[in-house]
């Protein structure tokens, strides 16, 4: 591995691109640190130490997806959380709408449309949710364990508040362009990296919390564990999500002229993680739900004090079973609208191609659902036990709910990490190409 990366540093072009790469990290870094107008640093910086880095679980996600930033309000605060939801809501559109869907048939035309779409809804949800989260900072909301959370924005005039709320929204829009900017000259997938960035920042500052609140040896018996615990939960990820059921694909040779085409064997690729981290995303937004409906209708009712017990908290056996149940639904969902079994059939009926001892057309498509089906099955359990890790480690470890290992943040980190090198192999391998004998 340390061989191909001083490889990729060898080669000039590359070397370009992850050195690229690389700046607008820094920068994005930079921008989760530099704090948004009318916000008094002061009183952030005491609630942050005062509540430890805890906030109220509505807005974990988002804080994670920041790297921080969200707690500290930034100009980086939204991160790309609006941009995971406007290319979210796209896709699920896509299936719905008739002129999406012709638009993604147009091929690249049609997918730079799509994109444009996407960057206006991501302005316009980086906008609904810029507002309330200056709303929740003013109403004290956002540190419920601090003195000073209702200081935390001093001045509550209007042209403060639409400062505030114009500054994250151009702040998310910067950090849609910059991840552009990592898909066009750096490496891999730039909001994948950003993303993978933001997440990873919030690990020393977790494995830290959690040294310090171990009684163990100082917590350092603790903190070996959660580092054990922690690899083994991540080769066992990488193992699923490397795993794909390969169906076999024969293409009949056909005759044209005086050449033979055709004739070629090749495989479908069915992941047995097909919905990747989406599932999660879809739950966790749901389950916020309830407790957002209580927190801003501020009722005590019988119904607000049943969702304050069972979902606020989120290690109550209703709101895991309800969690857990909902990520097998999801995943799923996503796969019903991401394959298409007959539009792959159909295709390979139309070059010519057919599965081994499966008729083409009807039964090929069934054949392809029934695979799917059994491979989803084992692929929906897996998601829905990575991502109760964090609330496990809450009733064991009495950590917080910041624990690194688990959940959607260590789906999302090995997922960009393996194809991120993945793409800098295929570079090399371009370049530096090497036959049997060197």
């Amino acid at each position: 591995m340390l061989t191909a990366f001083a490889r990729a540093f060898k080669t000039p072009d590359l070397r370009k691109k992850l050195l690229f790469t690389l700046g607008i990290i820094v920068l994005f870094r930079l921008g989760a640190h530099i704090p948004i107008p009318g916000v008094s640093y002061v009183n952030v910086n005491y609630c942050m130490n005062a509540a430890k880095g805890e906030t109220g679980d509505l807005f974990g996600l988002v804080n994670m997806f920041s790297g921080g930033a969200l707690l500290q309000l930034t100009v980086f605060a939204l991160g790309i959380m609006p941009y995971i939801t406007a290319s979210i809501i796209l896709q699920l559109l896509t299936v719905v709408i008739p002129r999406l869907e012709a638009l993604k048939k147009e091929g690249q035309s049609g997918t730079a449309k799509i994109t444009q779409y996407t960057r206006y809804l991501t302005v316009a949800l980086a906008v609904l949710q810029g507002t309330g989260l200056v709303a929740t900072a003013r109403s004290g909301s956002l540190f419920p364990n601090c003195d000073r959370a209702g200081q935390i924005v001093p001045n509550t005039s209007i042209f403060t508040t639409v400062t505030m709320v114009i500054t994250m929204t151009a702040g998310t829009a910067l950090v849609m362009w910059l991840g552009e900017l990592i898909t066009d000259r750096g490496i891999g997938n730039g909001m994948s990296i950003l993303m993978f960035i933001a997440i990873a920042a919030g690990f020393p500052g977790a494995l830290w919390a959690i040294k310090q609140q171990g009684k163990i040896a100082d917590g350092w018996v603790e903190f070996g564990a959660v580092i054990l615990v922690g690899l083994a939960i991540v080769g066992l990820v990488v193992f699923v999500e490397q795993a794909q059921r390969r169906i076999p694909v024969q293409y009949a040779k056909r005759m044209i002229g005086r050449r033979s085409y055709g004739g070629t064997s090749t495989y479908i690729p069915l992941k047995v993680n097909q919905a990747g981290v989406i599932p999660v995303i879809f739950a966790s937004s749901l389950l916020y739900i309830p407790a957002l409906l209580v927190q801003f209708s501020g009722s005590q009712a019988g119904w607000a004090t049943w969702i304050q017990e069972h979902f606020v908290k989120g290690d109550h056996p209703v709101y895991i079973t309800t969690y857990f149940l909902l990520i097998v639904f999801f995943a799923f969902f996503y796969v019903a609208i991401s394959f298409n079994p007959e539009e792959v059939a159909d295709n390979m009926k139309k070059y010519g191609g057919f599965i081994p001892g499966i008729r083409a057309g009807r039964p090929t498509a069934e054949y392809l659902s029934y695979v799917l089906n059994r491979i989803t099955w084992p692929g929906s359990l897996y998601l829905g036990l990575i991502a109760l890790v964090p609330t496990v480690a809450l009733v064991l470890f009495s950590a917080n709910q910041n624990f690194p290992f688990g959940g959607t943040s260590i789906l999302i980190i090995v997922g960009v990490g393996l194809e991120t090198v993945k793409q800098i192999e295929s570079q090399l391998q371009q370049r530096n190409y090497e036959g049997f004998l060197r």
